[in-house]
């Protein structure tokens, strides 16, 4: 049996990870600061650990003295709303970061997984174009791309190995967020009519059972010191993906496309799509009819459970 450490195992994506590896039998280590990590008490082979940032310094006398053969990272303060503008915090989730990569070295892990995102992409553009407009998300992308860069550093001169998976914009059950997909489901839902930018750049969802496979994969066989993008090797433009979610969900409603300046300078023609594909067999498989009503479906009860 693998031993694994998750830390963030009570957020999105790091409890998705933590299902499918507990289902195939890995024993998972769930690093929490929060008590969100009851759905996983049911498995025999997890154990949750209690512990945030303020502990990450002693988490190699917390964690159990085991034989560890990957750490993935996803914990991280401020993913949405205004906390992105927060330079404080997202400084602060860098450093954490890099102390995960130490305490990933002192427990003796094989290996460093770290959970970064697509903006890493725009912030690449950013650097020597006199023309860019940051926008705030910037500011959060700039901190993972920081991260990232340390954490691989500190990796190869600690003698871990160390992969990242760069996830586009995620969707599916359990994600509290306001992120984009949530707002327009809900809008849908509700017989509002989206209001949308013009919609002609490449966009792309991924669903949250796609985005654990994705890790898995990496951390059993990403190449050591590489990054992947995590998503679909071919991409739709956003007006036809969201044309396509509307369709499903709720297929008289007009998209307002063209309300909102699309302030994004994701450039894909740089990004290569296939390689997390090339170097370990993964790509995308979940039905987008069938994710967008279970993500829905969620939403709704959701929202039915708060009245």
């Amino acid at each position: 049996m693998k031993n694994v450490i998750i830390t963030g195992v009570g957020g999105f994506l790091g409890g998705a990870l933590a299902q499918k590896l507990l289902n195939d039998g890995y024993h998972v280590y769930g690093v929490s600061s929060s008590g969100n990590i009851n759905r996983f008490e049911k498995f025999p082979n997890f154990t949750g650990i209690k512990a945030g940032f303020k502990d990450y310094d002693n988490l190699h006398k917390i964690l159990p003295d085991v034989s560890y053969d990957v750490f993935y990272h996803f914990a991280w303060n401020g993913v949405f709303g205004d906390a992105f503008r927060s330079y404080k915090l997202q400084l602060d989730n860098t450093k954490f970061a890099c102390m995960a990569v130490e305490q990933a070295h002192l427990i003796k892990c094989k290996k460093f997984v770290f959970a970064g995102t697509y903006n890493e992409f725009e912030i690449l553009n950013f650097i020597g174009n006199d023309t860019f407009q940051p926008r705030y998300t910037c500011i959060y992308a700039t901190a993972k791309l920081s991260a990232e860069l340390m954490c691989r550093t500190l990796a190869f001169q600690l003698g871990i190995d160390y992969s990242a998976g760069l996830v586009c914009m995620a969707y599916g059950e359990n994600n509290h967020s306001l992120m984009l997909a949530n707002i327009i489901l809900k809008q849908l839902m509700e017989n509002i009519e989206p209001k949308l930018i013009d919609g002609e750049n490449y966009y792309d969802l991924i669903y949250v059972e796609d985005v654990a496979k994705a890790f898995q994969a990496i951390g059993e066989k990403g190449h050591n010191q590489k990054s992947y993008y995590v998503g679909h090797r071919k991409l739709k433009r956003f007006k036809e993906l969201f044309c396509e979610v509307r369709d499903i969900v709720n297929p008289s409603i007009n998209l307002l496309f063209g309300q909102y300046k699309d302030t994004s300078n994701m450039d894909y023609s740089k990004i290569d799509l296939d390689a997390l594909y090339n170097d370990t067999g993964f790509e995308c498989t979940a039905d987008l009819r069938e994710s967008i009503l279970k993500t829905a479906h969620w939403l709704k009860s959701q929202e039915n459970a708060n009245e």
